[in-house]
């Protein structure tokens, strides 16, 4: 199985809603880390499993949609928390719906809250 992937920054603000997270609960950013691993079994005549570059431009597309955003006045985050598993889930399926992804079996987005936290969602194709 081949997989290509790629990272990117993005800064994103949010409050946690229905519990008590002491200062999770207050308006404030996380410095994300977006990680997008694509996985296949077969390379185009090319030799490639997909296109790197038409890959960043997508996940660019989408992260503009939430860089320096407030995830909690979104319309996908409406009355709901806006953990990190919401996240990643929201953002991958943002994704997918921008690519084609002839050949691709697997699309997993891995969203970095820190260096020692992270939460994926992992779309089968």
């Amino acid at each position: 199985m081949y997989q290509v992937a790629i990272r990117r920054p993005l800064v994103s603000f949010h409050q946690l809603i229905g519990g008590d997270w002491g200062k999770e609960n207050e308006h404030h950013s996380h410095d994300y880390l977006v990680e997008v691993v694509l996985e296949g079994r077969t390379l185009d005549r090319h030799g490639y499993l997909f296109d790197i570059a038409v890959l960043k431009e997508r996940v660019d597309q989408v992260s503009a949609r939430y860089e320096q955003k407030t995830l909690n006045d979104l319309e996908e985050f409406k009355g709901l928390n806006p953990s990190l598993e919401r996240f990643a889930q929201f953002f991958a399926e943002r994704l997918h719906a921008g690519l084609e992804l002839k050949g691709i079996d697997a699309l997993k987005l891995t969203l970095w809250e820190d260096p020692t936290a992270w939460a994926t969602f992992r779309i089968a194709l």
